[in-house]
């Protein structure tokens, strides 16, 4: 499938009934951001808040994520902000493998309208679905893969660190060698 713009793939992916998901959703939850963005971050699915409202990431784990991109002064208005579901599995449950195989060609056509310099992954899941199938979260949070034209890093998911603050100061790392990816970018790029 390939649409021809944002919009397109959207209402497309409103009337989405691949897989059992697009009957117990409230709503689909698509995408936000800057749809010229540098920066592109992809979670697994949507959460409670995010199936109510439509939009990524803002429930208490979506808090927490601004609050680290606003300590590396990152606006949340110039990054993309995505999932590899964009429906809501029942009790905020890991996706199935069917799950994510009906859905990620919402997602690869995301990130081919949009076409980021850097795709973080927020946790294990995404990471193991667009990085690599063994990734551990905790040994290689912050490294950096070359995937597809893309580089792409994953950084431990808000909704983690809420569970466990101690990785926060982890997090934080990850977000400044990020933020210095993006300004070694735009260096690279000034005549």
């Amino acid at each position: 499938m390939n649409y021809n713009s944002l919009e397109e793939l959207q209402r497309a992916c409103a009337d989405c009934q691949a897989c059992p998901l697009g009957k117990t959703r409230t709503k689909s939850v698509f995408g936000t951001g800057d749809v010229r963005a540098e920066l592109m971050f992809v979670g697994e699915a949507p959460g409670e808040q995010e199936d109510l409202s439509g939009v990524p990431f803002v429930g208490r784990a979506g808090q927490l994520l601004d609050k680290f991109l606003y300590a590396v002064d990152i606006p949340r208005e110039k990054v993309y902000i995505a999932n590899i579901l964009k429906c809501r599995p029942p009790k905020n449950r890991d996706p199935l493998p069917a799950e994510e195989e009906a859905c990620i060609g919402y997602l690869r056509e995301q990130v081919r309208l949009i076409r980021p310099k850097v795709i973080v992954c927020l946790g294990r899941i995404a990471a193991m679905r667009l990085i690599k199938p063994d990734f551990k979260i905790t040994q290689e949070h912050g490294q950096w893969f070359e995937r597809g034209g893309y580089r792409m890093t994953a950084v431990y998911h808000p909704a983690a660190l809420l569970r466990d603050p101690r990785k926060k100061e982890d997090m934080l790392e990850d977000m400044k060698r990020i933020r210095n990816i993006l300004d070694e970018g735009k260096e690279s790029a000034e005549p």
